[in-house]
């Protein structure tokens, strides 16, 4: 929304898009739809005035989706859509997408969008049509290809974690051969999509698996980081993560068998040689314990620092230098150009901004120091103890004498957490440290010669402020440092070519979606010179994930055009006539239902189903596929519970997570509490992921006693308290739609005023609920007093006291509970200790 507005407002149109959003009253928002014009809107507010009618749908000229790929039957999106073509017949409908891949999974993938969005025809637009290619290629810019050579140590340690890689993926296929082979490839391994791939398989019979596969699954995930590590970041960052991992499994006592394999010794032995060397031991073999570690202490002490730099390091000081030489010859252009660099991630980026300003043996050099430095004098120091603060969290474990001087002595931390959750830590620690080092690299750059004062006046006109979505580099030409992530924004890279305007661009990471940016940047402004510079390792898996995903978006494509060619779409299948069966709620709909059981048999009139629906819960997809079923949805805010089906059945509806997080903050036991008191029929409706097993706790996890911590104890507790309560499990949310219209079924429908008026302070109570709650717990916990007779008694007393002064005429199990003693009642002989 902010970059189109900001794109027309650059255009000087008059009249810009407005946005429609939980900032706009609703009782302003019909002013706002009937003053016309191009609006963007929430999906759950546009549902809502869809279904309440605020917004005037026969005066919507049309509506366009954006990420039509991920248009399913049940989302909010499709929902709005068909309420939007059951009230208008004339409008359009365009829905548009980037993401050709999407649609290669399943079956009829694509003629099932086209059928939720109501569309009939199917354009395709791929890089290799005629028209696209013939236009890009008269305006394409000057792209410089440069493979990067790899070192002989780096080569060896991709070749280790492939082998690794390939032996995991191997022993994976033995313990599930049901799972695909295409799939589950080595060249599908090392890309970004594998993740994804495996969860599809696995997450629904997750809670089945073995310690084994389990263990191959988080095994393959840490050797893909690996990889992505050894091309991306530097010698020192690499070993760091190969230290932690292994000190992590020592911790755990956890057996990776990745760990010791020929393979893994040769990748450590590499990753050492990176870093430093170590001198040869020299002098009688045979040693003692303790003479053997101060050996390697000494050792330890006397390493030679080798701090291999990173390739592409090189290539990047090169093209700079290539255009800095350029620049200074560049009046015919209109002065120096521009430089983007763009990397993956801000990790990237950040060691990417100080090589350039202060060199690669500096950064080493401080990386290694903070890192793997026994000093513990200024910062590095401070970084270190804040770290192994976080990283220890309570464990209060103490160090003896020696424990304590071999921890001191050894600077690599080994933690006891998860080897992801550290590396996490340290990206994050780093980052933090490069960004408290901001300032001395701006003025070593400018000792260099770099004049910071004259590059700030342009920095300043561009409004690039300092955040953590770019790295700006102050000195002439401007050159900017851009994740190519854009930090959650799709479109900050676009805004930041139309603000810079850059002559030269370096991709220091390939990525599909920025090239094709790129063409179209350069097609949209002919005649402008741009240079790409295209950096990538020669002969590795970086290499081939970009080849990989370039062979994947072309056989989408081709996928697309022969689904398109054998593709049959019916007439109406625009819903701009009553004929199309997709503009139906259901072929025996449930407003529909008769009682013949009152009246000697005698046929009531048609009464329409209704559900009164809270507003946050159109987050979900069940409100649409109510609807679908052919109930009606009165959307209003609900103070207790979710769905009021009836005027007595009130649902709370959890997710897995939200159950776990309610149960343990105590809020779901206040929201029982309101439920059982204005409500007759309470129920908790718990709802699983339908790509995940249908299993709250897997049966290894059971506990034999009730315990505290467990989840399935904490229910047990709850059904305990309130016994009224009801559990509804359900694995998806069309089961849910199921069972709420047979709930439903030949009983009255509920009203939203009377629903919206019950309150944690209502005083329209149910005649149970017109006496205070706690004496009434304590009644019902009475020996003889139960639910049927407990109304009978307050209606009879005031007060307890007052209950305490009846005879025992009136009930003799509750006279001699409150007036016997414990000997009286049973006997002293009879009494066990």
């Amino acid at each position: 929304q902010e970059f189109f507005i900001d794109h027309l407002r650059t255009e000087n149109v008059a009249h810009l898009p407005q946005r429609v959003t939980n900032e706009v009253a609703s009782n302003r928002r019909y002013q706002v739809y009937t003053g016309g014009g191009v609006l963007f809107a929430t999906s759950r507010i546009l549902v809502v005035d869809f279904l309440t009618d605020r917004i005037p749908a026969d005066l919507i000229t049309g509506i366009l989706v954006y990420k039509a790929h991920r248009i399913i039957e049940s989302c909010q999106e499709a929902f709005i859509l068909r309420l939007y073509r059951q009230k208008n017949k004339q409008g359009f409908i365009k829905a548009f997408t980037d993401n050709a891949v999407a649609f290669n999974t399943g079956f009829c993938h694509v003629e099932r969008v086209m059928r939720n969005l109501f569309v009939r025809k199917l354009f395709l637009w791929p890089r290799f049509h005629a028209v696209v290619h013939s236009f890009l290629e008269q305006h394409k810019p000057e792209v410089v290809e440069m493979h990067v050579t790899m070192t002989p140590a780096m080569r060896a340690i991709q070749s280790s974690i492939l082998d690794i890689l390939n032996a995991c993926v191997r022993e994976l296929k033995q313990c599930h051969p049901a799972l695909e082979a295409e799939d589950l490839s080595l060249e599908n391994a090392i890309g970004k999509a594998f993740d994804k791939t495996i969860r599809h398989y696995l997450d629904p019979l997750w809670h089945q698996l073995g310690a084994k596969t389990k263990s191959l699954v988080q095994d393959l995930n840490i050797l893909r980081t690996l990889l992505w590590y050894l091309t991306q970041y530097d010698c020192v960052t690499f070993l760091n993560l190969l230290e932690s991992l292994r000190a992590s499994e020592k911790a755990f006592g956890r057996n990776s068998g990745w760990l010791f394999l020929d393979s893994s010794t040769s990748m450590f032995l590499n990753a050492r040689s990176r870093v430093y060397c170590l001198p040869k031991g020299k002098g009688n073999k045979k040693r003692k314990a303790s003479d053997q570690t101060d050996v390697m202490e000494e050792r330890e002490q006397k390493r030679e620092l080798v701090l291999e730099s990173n390739p592409k390091w090189e290539a990047l000081t090169n093209v700079l230098k290539e255009i800095e030489a350029e620049n200074e010859n560049s009046e015919a252009l209109g002065g120096p150009g521009r430089v983007l660099i763009c990397a993956s991630d801000d990790r990237t980026c950040a060691q990417l901004k100080e090589y350039i300003t202060v060199g690669a043996e500096a950064f080493l050099t401080r990386l290694y120091n903070k890192t793997f430095g026994k000093g513990k004098e200024g910062a590095d120091a401070c970084l270190k103890d804040r770290l192994a603060t976080k990283c220890q969290g309570d464990d209060s474990r103490k160090l003896g004498p020696k424990e304590a001087k071999a921890e001191s002595s050894k600077s690599r931390k080994r933690k006891r957490m998860p080897a992801l959750t550290l590396t996490q830590m340290l990206c994050k620690e780093e980052q933090e440290n490069i960004a408290e080092e901001q300032e001395d690299s701006k003025e070593l750059g400018s000792s260099q010669g770099n004049s910071n004062n004259e590059a700030k006046p342009d920095y300043v006109q561009l409004n690039l402020s300092s955040s953590d979505g770019f790295y700006g580099i102050l000195k002439e030409p401007l050159t900017l440092i851009h994740p190519l992530n854009g930090g959650g924004d799709p479109y900050a890279l676009t805004r930041i070519l139309h603000e810079v305007e850059p002559r030269y661009v370096v991709l220091y990471d390939a990525e599909l979606t920025f090239v094709r940016q790129l063409e179209i940047y350069k097609a949209s402004r002919p005649g402008i010179p741009l240079r790409v510079y295209f950096l990538i390792y020669g002969g590795s898996t970086e290499e081939q994930r970009y080849l990989t995903t370039l062979r994947k978006e072309k056989e989408a494509f081709e996928k697309l055009i022969r689904e398109k060619a054998n593709m049959g779409i019916p007439e109406e299948r625009e819903g701009r006539d009553e004929t199309c069966l997709d503009l139906g709620r259901d072929a025996t709909p449930a407003s529909l239902t008769k009682d013949t059981r009152k009246a000697g048999g005698q046929r009531q009139e048609n009464v329409q189903q209704s559900i009164v629906v809270d507003m946050r819960e159109f987050r979900s997809e069940l409100p649409s596929l109510i609807h679908r079923r052919g109930i009606d949805i009165e959307p209003v805010t609900l103070e207790v519970g979710d769905y009021i089906l009836t005027p007595d059945i009130c649902v709370e509806r959890k997710s897995i997570s939200d159950l776990i997080g309610s149960l343990n903050n105590g809020r779901l036991y206040s929201q029982c509490v309101s439920m059982s008191r204005y409500y007759k029929c309470p129920a908790l409706l718990i709802e699983f992921d339908p790509n995940k097993s249908f299993c709250l706790t897997p049966r290894a996890s059971l506990y034999q006693e009730i315990s505290s911590s467990d989840i399935a104890s904490k229910l047990t507790l709850l059904t305990l308290h309130f016994p009224r309560l009801r559990l509804l499990w359900c694995p998806s949310p069309h089961a849910t739609a199921e069972l709420f219209e047979e709930l439903k079924q030949n009983r009255p429908q509920p009203e939203s005023a009377t629903a919206m008026a019950i309150t944690a302070d209502s005083e329209t109570l149910p005649e149970l609920d017109k006496y205070n709650s706690g004496p009434q717990d304590f009644l019902l916990k009475l020996p003889g007093v139960s639910a049927k007779n407990c109304l009978t008694i307050m209606n009879r007393v005031k007060n307890v006291a007052e209950l305490i002064t009846f005879s025992l005429d009136n009930a003799k199990q509750l006279y001699e509970f409150i007036h016997l003693a414990f000997t009286e009642v049973v006997p002293q002989g009879k009494i066990k200790r």
